[in-house]
């Protein structure tokens, strides 16, 4: 059967605002390369600490997005969220990132997950809810933290970090014009169901020039862009890009800073690339792949988008440099033999049932009578400071100063030392004790701090979330 005419579909939604994340470390390609007998190798890859993953990259991006839309989490009734590898292979991921954000428990939305196309998946999913009038303003995340073959070629690319969007119809901002997409049952990047990093094929440039390329440029050119038009592009062995770019003409691809600086970030590489485009007006467009699909989306940038500067500025952060050992052990490839501790209470206990949602929301409760305020509630059905069982809500803040803190220096696997225990003065005077979210030496009594999701350890294969002290 022939192929029909590749014919690009309308969209009718409004980007009004953006976030981004990147995590902690930068690890030098060199230093894989070296680590496996290669030489050379150039830029660097951005890596998790061992207390980031997918989930916390979404929710400090999603969280900075509805700051630079000036809505707050009740504003929101859909949230959709692509990534190529959720958290839970089968659980709760969307739902902890909903109430980690206090999204509204009747939030529509879905998460996405299976190929580096899952990003635009859950914009495209978003923007079509948006157009028809199911939801009013939705919450777009893509976000990537990837675990790598070792010693593979996807190792020396793989980076990680989250984009997140707001979408009206009636908004300011960039409309989200066309969209062209093709499919062809391609082997690319791929994970067995029993395997917990991902490989891609040895042979690159087959993939790049006999099944990229073609399917490329039949969707950007079905878009029909202005010459002028900025692209991002996926580019996942940093070289896809710069040819498609060179054969197409499309000129220097916008996304280029981001990729050179965090490395590939599969569901979240193309709009991660768009950000640079969004601070600006004039046309823009990007292309996704993966999972055999590419497709290209163009949009018209009518004002500069509310938060691209500091999107671009959150993405191109200097981040710690670190080795090729560190990384490692953060991601669970290079583990310490040993006694380790468990928690007391299995993540599947009812204590977790019950409070989980407190907890991910950093929601408490006020004593009527004394105006104590107890975390989580349902651990604490009487006040602890008169006794009394009367209580408001409430939603303690993200931000405080420092009252105390102690530096544990020695830990039992699988935490790791030093580790902060630290004492916070919230902003609306609750006092909460939690973990810090580094090493402890910037840590000062009086300085202020913020409160950001990490995950604190995954237990009997269960990641559990919580809030620690940022610095």
């Amino acid at each position: 059967m022939a192929d029909r005419i590749l014919t690009p579909r309308g969209l009718d939604a409004e980007l009004v605002s953006v976030g981004a994340a990147a995590p902690a470390l930068r690890l030098a390609v060199s230093a894989i390369n070296s680590a496996w007998g290669r030489t050379g190798g150039r830029g660097q890859v951005a890596a998790c600490r061992s207390d980031e993953d997918t989930l916390t990259l979404a929710a400090s991006a999603a969280s900075r997005a509805l700051g630079a839309a000036g809505v707050g989490p009740g504003s929101i009734d859909g949230l959709w969220w692509g990534t190529s590898r959720l958290p839970f292979a089968e659980g709760p991921s969307w739902s902890t990132l909903a109430a980690s954000l206090r999204l509204d428990t009747s939030t529509d939305g879905t998460a996405i997950a299976g190929s580096p196309h899952s990003g635009v998946d859950a914009l495209l999913a978003a923007a079509d809810a948006v157009a028809a009038g199911r939801v009013r303003t939705a919450l777009v995340v893509a976000s990537e933290a990837l675990r790598p073959a070792l010693g593979s070629g996807h190792e020396t690319a793989a980076g990680a970090g989250a984009v997140a969007l707001v979408l009206r119809r009636d908004g300011a901002g960039a409309r989200l014009d066309s969209v062209a997409s093709r499919f062809e049952p391609l082997l690319d990047r791929y994970r067995g169901d029993d395997e917990t990093e991902t490989r891609d094929t040895y042979d690159s440039r087959l993939v790049r020039e006999e099944a990229f390329m073609p399917l490329a440029a039949d969707v950007i050119g079905a878009l029909g862009m202005h010459p002028d038009t900025r692209w991002s592009l996926a580019d996942p062995d940093g070289r896809l890009a710069k040819g498609l770019s060179r054969k197409l003409k499309l000129g220097d691809p916008v996304s280029a800073a981001v990729r050179t600086h965090l490395g590939d970030l599969g569901a979240a590489a193309p709009l991660a690339g768009l950000v640079a485009a969004l601070g600006e007006s004039g046309p823009a467009a990007l292309l996704a792949w993966g999972g055999g699909r590419a497709t290209a989306l163009g949009l018209a940038v009518d004002e500069p988008v509310p938060g691209a500067p500091e999107a671009l500025g959150d993405l191109l952060a200097e981040g710690m440099p670190a080795d090729y050992a560190r990384v490692l052990r953060s991601r669970g490839q290079l583990e310490a033999t040993g006694e380790s501790v468990e928690m007391a209470i299995p993540p599947g206990s009812a204590m977790f049932v019950r409070d989980l949602r407190e907890v991910l929301g950093l929601l408490g409760a006020r004593c009527v009578n004394c105006g104590v305020v107890n975390l989580p509630p349902s651990a604490h059905p009487s006040c602890p400071g008169c006794g009394g069982d009367k209580f408001d809500v409430a939603e303690l803040p993200h931000h405080g100063t420092v009252q105390t803190f102690v530096v544990n220096q020695t830990m039992p696997a699988p935490f790791e030392a030093p580790l902060p225990l630290v004492v916070v003065d919230l902003d609306d005077g609750s006092r909460v004790q939690l973990q810090g979210s580094d090493d402890g030496s910037a840590l000062e009594v009086g300085m202020p701090v913020e409160l950001v999701l990490r995950r604190y350890t995954i237990e009997r294969g269960v990641p559990v979330y919580g809030w620690k002290v940022a610095t």
